[in-house]
């Protein structure tokens, strides 16, 4: 068992608050990986609940549910947390009566309008840049980021720094790599919003009642879920089924407590 390179799972069988990475972690794009209901189950059964945070800020929490639930996974709006809702938590806080260019899919500006941020897609006096993981990614776009960017000087934020999103055939450019594409064409280089930053973990936590002793981060990422796990002081798990190899754990300053193949191999640890 992989875990075992990190330590006893006894310790898992206690948790309360199982924040899961969706990409990578239970499924890849649309197919759902084995093992990913049995898991869910589990941690129902053990007394726990979980939480869907996700770096992936192209779809809303209705676009990500209707999804999941289209793979039979139980969840209801109150089960996700994302990097687009910690992103309008974010501007609303900082930033409150802003105008905010954003970069970003359908899906993420009508969440953000929804959440009361005055958005604009167009080129125009702004106080904020922000960019998303857009798969609704075109050149005149980029144009007008570069533009602002260029003959503006707003503040400037990115929903998350993945470089790349797990596919069926391997990867796609994510946030962080359309964040580079910018910066080599501006010298403009974003703040991050979503992990590793422990901010949506500490708003999961007070949400749910739950101390950094009864939540656990589950994720496939070491720069991204772990770090995150690891700022928020909370048990950080991953799962080599997305991004990380074990190679990857060799180097890493962001190491996990607990290594599993998947999380078919971490419901068994939790029996």
């Amino acid at each position: 068992m992989t875990a075992d390179f990190f330590g006893k799972t006894a310790d898992l069988r206690s948790k309360r608050l199982w924040l899961l990475d969706m990409d990578g972690t239970i499924y890849c794009e649309d197919g759902i990986f084995p093992g990913t209901l049995s898991f869910l189950r589990e941690i129902r059964a053990q007394g726990g609940r979980y939480v869907f945070i996700t770096n992936n800020s192209s779809k809303s929490v209705a676009d990500y549910l209707k999804k999941v639930s289209g793979m039979g996974i139980p969840a209801s709006y109150e089960d996700f947390y994302t990097s687009s809702q910690a992103t309008a938590h974010f501007l609303r806080q900082r930033f409150p009566g802003a105008k905010v260019y954003c970069q970003g899919t359908q899906s993420l500006i009508r969440e953000l309008m929804d959440a009361g941020i005055d958005v604009t897609v167009e080129v125009e006096p702004v106080d904020v840049v922000l960019l998303g993981f857009d798969l609704e990614l075109t050149s005149e776009k980029l144009r007008r980021t570069c533009q602002i960017l260029t003959e503006q000087s707003p503040a400037y934020y990115a929903t998350n720094p993945d470089l790349v999103c797990p596919v069926s055939f391997g990867f796609v450019p994510d946030c962080g790599s359309m964040s580079k594409m910018i910066e080599n064409a501006t010298g403009k280089r974003p703040a991050f919003i979503g992990k590793p930053e422990p901010t949506m973990i500490q708003i999961c936590m007070e949400k749910f009642g739950c101390t950094q002793a009864e939540t656990v981060v589950v994720g496939d990422r070491l720069y991204t879920d772990i770090a995150a796990g690891r700022r928020a002081g909370v048990t950080a798990v991953c799962v080599l089924s997305g991004e990380a190899s074990l190679e990857d754990l060799e180097s890493t300053p962001d190491r996990p407590d607990y290594v599993f193949q998947s999380v078919t191999e971490l419901t068994e640890a939790l029996h």
